[in-house]
């Protein structure tokens, strides 16, 4: 929900931007439309930037936990079915069970190798072997 709350947030100052920067450059004289839509497409953009960047963090864990998810359901070595994912602050964390502790370990290396992972925790990871 904080995801969809930021980035209804981040549009809705890109929009609002958008329109007081177009007002605003249209109404001097000297700029003509084409530059006066260049103007309110460049605050937008900045707005929508800073937005962005302030709703990074949720993103980011979000996006780890369904790239570390993908790798670990497409990799042949992990079991990604029985592995459970989840993310915060950077930190992974596994879950669940494994057949070896060679596909416990190819879970944890995985993990490692994702952008954004500051590390990864695996207590919670067995392998019934």
């Amino acid at each position: 929900m904080k995801i969809q709350t930021l980035t209804a947030a981040a549009v809705g100052a890109a929009l609002s931007v958008s329109v007081a920067g177009y007002a605003m450059a249209a109404s001097t004289p000297a700029i003509d439309d084409s530059q006066a839509t260049m103007l309110a497409a460049n605050d937008a953009s900045r707005e929508a930037e800073h937005a962005m960047e302030e709703a990074g963090d949720a993103v980011s864990d979000g996006w780890i936990t369904t790239k570390v998810k993908s790798v670990l359901l497409v990799e042949d070595a992990t079991p990604g079915m029985q592995i459970e994912v989840e993310t915060k602050d950077g930190v992974v964390s596994l879950s669940g069970t494994v057949a070896t502790e060679a596909e416990k370990e190819a879970a944890i290396a995985k993990a490692k190798g994702i952008k954004g992972v500051r590390e990864v925790a695996a207590d919670g990871l067995k392998a019934a072997d």
